[in-house]
């Protein structure tokens, strides 16, 4: 399989395209950390910061001005852990931790964006954007077929000034058009909506430094959760009815998100609910059409209602 793939529900979109055994496809931080020891500086998000000229510092350097926003400055399990609004100089005495900075409270969209890279320079990218629920969890995710012409302008400008020499992707998050964080790899919930044959140009881009993609009949796609509450153990549903709704119209791809053999609070999960699967879809009526149907497998009083 092409990719390094930790999360079995994903296997499905990579272990059909051929790689070579020498050529290791990072999805997952501490790998990307591993593999790039040149470029694992930008999981610095206070170096990050400081590249973009964005007021921040490390806790017990204080702030000018309230409110500002906290966050370990190296996190590589993600989740948005141990990060926090912070209003005042008397709450940043109370919430000062090593290893923890504070930058600007940004305003704006917030963006996800996968670029493809070569040698430094953005040969592609797309754009996504969530609808956020309650307590971490988010409705659905957009992946826009659009194009945002001035992100990838100034993504273009930070990455061919501090890229250069490597080649593969990076996933930028961004809120009001600056750089939050970046990751060393891609997006892997979406990437199949992103078109036929993107695994095969993900191959090629690390396997010889080139991408070619057909990229002209992009499609928006929508990136679908189903949640349910806390504190109970699941079941996946039969292969069968998993094929039933895969089956359904405009679905792409169906991942039940889920370790039976795990103990549901072994999972990392936001503070809002137990993410049982991930529908992916090409349109969002039919995809949410998909989340009703694939509820009907788990116990109903216990499935979070996101209408």
């Amino acid at each position: 399989m092409p990719v390094l793939e930790r999360d079995p529900w994903r296997f499905q979109y990579f272990e059909s395209v051929p790689c070579p055994d020498d050529v290791l496809i990072p999805t997952d931080d501490p790998d990307c950390w591993t593999l790039y020891p040149r470029h694992r500086w930008i999981y610095d998000k206070l170096k990050v910061a400081e590249s973009q000229g964005i007021a921040c510092g490390p806790h017990g350097v204080p702030p000018d001005r309230y409110p500002v926003f906290s966050k370990p400055i190296v996190n590589l399990k993600g989740m948005g852990l141990g990060s926090r609004v912070i209003a005042s100089a008397g709450e940043m005495d109370h919430a000062s931790q090593p290893g923890h900075m504070w930058m600007e409270l940004l305003r704006g969209p917030h963006v996800s964006t996968d670029c493809a890279i070569q040698d430094g320079r953005i040969v592609w990218a797309r754009h996504a954007t969530g609808v956020p629920w309650l307590d971490g969890m988010f409705r659905h995710w957009t992946i826009h077929a659009k194009p945002f012409p001035d992100l990838e302008t100034y993504l273009s400008r930070w990455t061919s000034e501090h890229m250069r020499g490597y080649t593969g992707i990076i996933n930028f998050e961004t809120i009001g058009g600056l750089i939050i964080e970046a990751h060393l790899r891609f997006a892997d919930q979406w990437c199949d909506l992103y078109g036929e044959g993107w695994v095969e140009a993900l191959v090629r881009l690390y396997a010889k430094g080139e991408w070619y993609f057909a990229d002209d009949d992009r499609r928006d796609g929508y990136s679908i959760p189903l949640f349910a509450a806390h504190g109970h153990a699941f079941r996946h549903p039969s292969l069968e009815f998993q094929f039933r709704i895969r089956a359904m119209p405009d679905v792409k791809s169906l991942q039940v998100t889920f370790h039976e053999v795990k103990a549901p609070e072994d999972h990392p999960m936001p503070p809002g609910g137990f993410r049982l699967a991930v529908i992916n879809a090409t349109d969002l009526d039919a995809g949410h059409a998909a989340r009703r149907a694939l509820a009907k497998a788990f116990p109903q009083d216990q499935i979070l209602d996101q209408t």
